[in-house]
């Protein structure tokens, strides 16, 4: 949505209006019409008016209604790191709280839909829901509001909102044209109303004036209002916009219109190499893909957003209709998954390096493609299935995704598949999940399984993850001398100098903090210190975030409170950079407790806040950090001490009730700025 808002005052009040009077509003109309810009402006407007904030969930990308209440989780940034079900998660979540959520799109999981908010409206009396759908949802007491096109006339003879959106897109994509003389002005009119003032297909006829006249436009979109596309597929009320995103295409060369339809395949924005590995084939090049996308950005069938490109939901439909039509479905399907596949065994590869922060940011872009290209395996190749599942886990579990993890893990461990390296590892991935989320009974007979298959595999990266997933559930669980020996045991028996992938760092990361539990506290700074020049070495920063976590602890146990400071900053920026909100939880416990240590009360108060914020987004029970929680409450008193009651509690509420980003932005800054 990077372009201006034309138009529509009298519907933004209607909707803001509704908003007052109603907890379930829903805008409905055709596909096009405008619908998901109105709510968007709305929720800009509105925003003041809801403490706990707004938030949007696009479901335009969705094609299974199993994914939506994660969508739904991801929209709201709920983490929960607990077993409980997504649904339960959501309503304790948004209990007490005053919000907007919009939800974008939901034609396609309807029967989804009504059960969520149904269920979130009956939990969280302050949650209103703003949706945006081509059907009403079916929620009880939900209020409907009809977005219609735009207006073609307005009091002044000026030709009314549609003609105005023209005139701004013209502006924008063809500035040479001018649309000043009689002739020019009845052009355009004559153009709004073929196209019957829906806005997509304002925009579309727009990004042809770079090629065609005015009167080319009008009089091509007269001709063919009715010949385009089949009614069967695109409805007779629709006619226009069919008839304005057929023209589009009848104007697109042959390879343009090859590459818009197999850019239907894709689930969420993608970026050029995506384009080029998954749609290249026939007489689509490579090569050709870059400059192809260029112009498919030019004439409004894609948007760009800085390297990304995305398809419009009614565009991407269009375009499937044609990828159906050439009978490339089931190939672009399995190029698609294939190259997705492909894509998180390169980043596994590459995670033990300077890119593993731009790796974490790729697999991140692409999550709703990778779930599909899962779903996918899952159906058609078992082994590639497991595989592709099984190198999610330097991923998923370390970004939040624990529900979505152990769902794919599971399905993918429930196929019938030989043993080896693969399952192994898919085993310890859901090990570790199983263990985030507190389920440390399933998570030891699962780490248990995947050790058995380790020893059956006998390679040495099969006995570290074994290793791996057994220590950190006895670790988590409250055994740190099980831990260190098994870890011990692994890294003797199967390092390599230098290591040669991720399992036998995690190994050490393990040894470190059962060191540090078992009360060794000088031989756990000594191999914290070693796993941070090693990791420094790699350039890679998840492992050397824990190694951080372990300094800041030790410095603050033994009076060192501007050392750990340092380090419990170090560990915050490594955690930020991965997207690892666990870990920034508890980089800000540790920083609390050195600002508080420090006499920095007004820090500490503000720090504490924020921290409870991330906590409570991952449904948390302990909410801090259990090791910390027989100083947390003397770190607590020595901040009151040091600015007074009330202004910490002031200080602490404002971080606690700020947005998470905005108030963890703010402690980054440093001392000066929280």
């Amino acid at each position: 949505m990077t372009t201006s808002f034309v138009g529509r005052e009298s519907e933004v009040g209607a909707v803001q209006a509704a908003l007052n009077r109603y907890r379930s509003v829903t805008l409905t109309g055709g596909g096009g019409v405008g619908k998901s810009r109105l709510a968007l402006r709305v929720a800009e407007q509105t925003r003041d008016r809801y403490a706990d904030g707004v938030w949007w969930a696009d479901l335009s990308n969705l094609y299974d209604e199993r994914l939506f209440t994660a969508t739904v989780c991801d929209a709201v940034d709920l983490l929960d790191h607990n077993p409980r079900a997504p649904i339960e998660a959501l309503c304790e979540w948004l209990t007490g709280r005053q919000v907007l959520l919009v939800l974008d799109c939901c034609e396609r999981v309807l029967p989804s839909c009504l059960l969520l908010v149904s269920e979130l409206l009956a939990a969280a009396p302050g949650l209103t829901v703003l949706a945006t759908s081509r059907k009403l949802i079916g929620v009880r007491g939900e209020h409907r509001i009809e977005v219609t096109p735009l207006s073609m006339d307005d009091d002044t003879g000026g030709g009314g909102d549609a003609v105005r959106l023209f005139r701004e897109r013209c502006a924008a994509s063809a500035p040479a044209v001018s649309l000043d003389s009689p002739g020019a002005a009845e052009a355009v009119a004559a153009i709004c109303r073929r196209l019957e003032g829906i806005p997509l297909a304002v925009e579309l006829a727009c990004a042809r004036l770079r090629e065609n006249s005015l009167a080319q436009i009008a009089e091509r979109l007269g001709s063919r209002l009715d010949t385009l596309v089949d009614e069967t597929v695109w409805p007779r009320r629709h006619r226009a916009l069919r008839t304005a995103i057929g023209w589009s295409h009848e104007l697109c060369s042959p390879l343009e219109r090859l590459l818009w339809a197999r850019l239907s395949v894709f689930r969420s924005p993608f970026d050029t190499d995506d384009a080029q590995s998954v749609c290249a084939g026939g007489p689509l090049s490579a090569d050709a893909i870059p400059r192809l996308l260029e112009r498919l950005a030019d004439q409004s069938v894609l948007q760009q957003a800085g390297t990304r490109y995305r398809m419009l939901d009614t565009l991407c439909e269009y375009g499937a209709m044609w990828l159906a039509e050439l009978g490339e479905e089931h190939t672009l399907t399995q190029l698609h998954a294939a190259h997705f596949a492909t894509l998180l065994g390169e980043a596994e590869a590459g995670w033990l390096s300077e890119q593993q922060v731009a790796w974490y940011a790729r697999i991140s872009a692409s999550h709703t493609d990778v779930r599909a290209a899962l779903d996918h395996l899952i159906e058609a190749d078992p082994d590639a299935a497991v595989e592709m599942a099984s190198r999610t886990g330097l991923f998923w579990p370390c970004c939040g995704h624990l529900h979505e993890s152990r769902d794919y893990l599971e399905r993918a461990l429930a196929l019938d598949t030989p043993p080896g390296p693969s399952r192994t590892r898919a085993l310890w991935a859901l090990g570790i999940t199983l263990t985030l989320q507190g389920d440390h009974r399933t998570a030891l007979r699962v780490g248990e399984e995947c050790a058995a298959e380790a020893r059956q595999d006998g390679t040495p990266h099969s006995a570290l993850f074994a290793a791996h997933t057994l220590g950190l559930t006895h670790l988590m669980a409250g055994r740190p001398q099980a831990a260190y020996d098994i870890c011990d045991h692994a890294l003797i028996t199967h390092s390599t100098s230098p290591p040669s992938g991720a399992p036998q760092l995690c190994c050490m990361v393990i040894r470190t903090f059962a060191h540090s539990a078992l009360g060794r506290l000088a031989e756990a700074y000594e191999a914290a210190v070693a796993l941070r020049r090693l990791s420094e070495r790699y350039g890679e920063h998840w492992a050397r975030s824990y190694a951080f976590h372990q300094l800041a602890f030790i410095d603050l146990h033994q009076g060192r409170a501007r050392d750990a400071e340092r380090h419990a900053r170090a560990m915050l920026t490594s955690k930020h950079n991965l997207n690892d909100n666990l870990g920034i939880a508890l980089a800000l416990d540790l920083l609390t407790g050195a600002n508080a240590v420090q006499g920095n009360g007004m820090a500490a108060a503000r720090t504490s806040g924020t921290g409870n914020t991330f906590w409570r987004m991952l449904g948390h029970p302990h909410h801090g950090t259990p090791e910390l929680s027989a100083v947390r409450d003397q770190w607590e008193l020595q901040a009151r001490k040091a600015i007074g009651d009330d202004a910490y509690d002031t200080a602490f509420h404002d971080a606690l009730n700020d947005d998470a980003e905005q108030g963890l932005a703010l402690v980054m800054q440093g001392p000066h700025a929280t």
